[in-house]
């Protein structure tokens, strides 16, 4: 033994696509229009016409409504 830790494999992670929301319908909210233009220059940058579910997603995690990076 060397010492060192093992670590188990992490799990292969499925798409965002093919998981279930894991928020009910009542508790969804819309991108504002400050994510919305975030997440359409994010696509821009990668080289995509439209903002696709993964520029979306980033738009919601991290950036408050109003654009600012969240803490």
């Amino acid at each position: 033994m060397s010492g060192t830790p093992t670590r188990a494999q992490p799990k292969p992670k499925t798409k965002p696509w093919t998981r279930p929301n894991p928020k009910p319908r009542a508790a969804r909210g819309r991108l504002s229009t400050a994510q919305k233009d975030a997440a359409q220059q994010r696509a821009d940058e990668h080289g995509r016409r439209y903002p696709n579910l993964v520029d979306n997603m980033w738009a919601s995690r991290h950036l408050t409504k109003d654009g600012a990076p969240k803490a």
